[in-house]
């Protein structure tokens, strides 16, 4: 079992303090740093900033990329790029997005979605290998480093079965999570690729700040497919029940309880944090990517990321 981190990069802190928080996360000896992308940085280009802060062993892992919106040239291209400039390994993790990402910001559709991801998992692993694919060759030396998909829903898990190396899963709680390491065991025709869960973590640090932050950060997951179930089974189904009333997001933000982000996080004192991650652990979870909160009480994350050390 690893643990390693994602940026968080939340929408209400600077979004330089990303930079800083991968500094912290390679002196404390993490294995690997998730960049993806959300309203600030590319991920590439964060990733090319980054490289140079963190120790020549760090891995990064970019992504998920919404496979309706980069097309595996683009994501091979820029894991190449990031790659050579960098002078480590990159692995690259792929996903299908969710509607607010792919069809208001980008102006895509996320039609067929699922069988763009198996397409792309294909294209982007021989392209990252420097095979050609539709014509094109990477320029720059192969990619070392691994294959990502992020899944959630049966047609993902396949996907993941037949073309990763590691199955990325968001915001569950560890049976859920139990669940489809199941799925992708009886999908895999071989040894099944590894599984790695993220968890919003607080871990040693002022919990009230850090409630407030990680609370807004689920508050698009509520009523979406499949997010919605695990809610209800995990207690929470009169805050689903409000959220598919469609309600303002001030509204259901006030009315997501801590004990919310309790179900799906890492979060509290450091021996309730290993708590947790043994939880997954027992659930066949191989990997655990803690996105640590940062506020104005644990700017960076430092504080959890100074807990989460001890998790290793």
């Amino acid at each position: 079992m690893t643990i390693e981190i994602s940026l968080g990069l939340w929408q209400d802190r600077p979004a330089a303090e990303a930079l800083d928080t991968a500094r912290l996360a390679g002196e404390h000896g993490f294995p690997a740093v998730w960049i993806g992308e959300m309203a600030t940085y590319d991920a590439f280009a964060l990733a090319a900033a980054a490289g140079p802060l963190l120790p020549a062993a760090t891995r990064l892992v970019l992504g998920p990329f919404a496979v309706t919106v980069r097309d595996p040239m683009m994501v091979a291209m820029g894991a190449a790029s990031v790659a050579a400039l960098t002078g480590r390994a990159v692995s690259v993790a792929l996903g299908t997005s969710s509607p607010v990402v792919v069809e208001q910001w980008h102006g895509r559709s996320r039609s067929g979605s699922a069988q763009a991801l198996d397409d792309s998992a294909q294209a982007v692993r021989a392209l990252l290998a420097g095979e050609r694919v539709r014509g094109y060759r990477l320029r720059l030396p192969p990619v070392p480093g691994e294959l990502v998909v992020a899944a959630f829903g049966p047609r993902a898990v396949a996907t993941a079965a037949r073309h990763a190396d590691r199955m990325v899963l968001n915001l569950l709680d560890p049976p859920t999570a139990g669940e489809l390491v199941a799925q992708l065991e009886a999908a895999a025709e071989g040894p099944r690729p590894r599984v790695a869960v993220w968890a919003p973590a607080a871990i040693g640090t002022d919990l009230a700040a850090a409630y407030e932050q990680l609370r807004r950060g689920v508050v698009g997951y509520l009523a979406a497919p499949g997010y919605s179930d695990m809610f209800i089974r995990a207690g929470f189904g009169d805050v689903v029940a409000f959220a598919r009333t469609g309600p303002h997001p001030r509204d259901l933000l006030a009315a997501i309880p801590s004990e919310l982000i309790d179900a799906i996080g890492v979060v509290g004192s450091p021996s309730a944090a290993a708590e947790r991650v043994r939880s997954y652990v027992d659930n066949g979870v191989d990997d655990i990517v803690l996105v640590p909160s940062s506020t104005d009480a644990d700017p960076l994350g430092a504080a959890t990321l100074a807990s989460a050390v001890e998790l290793l």
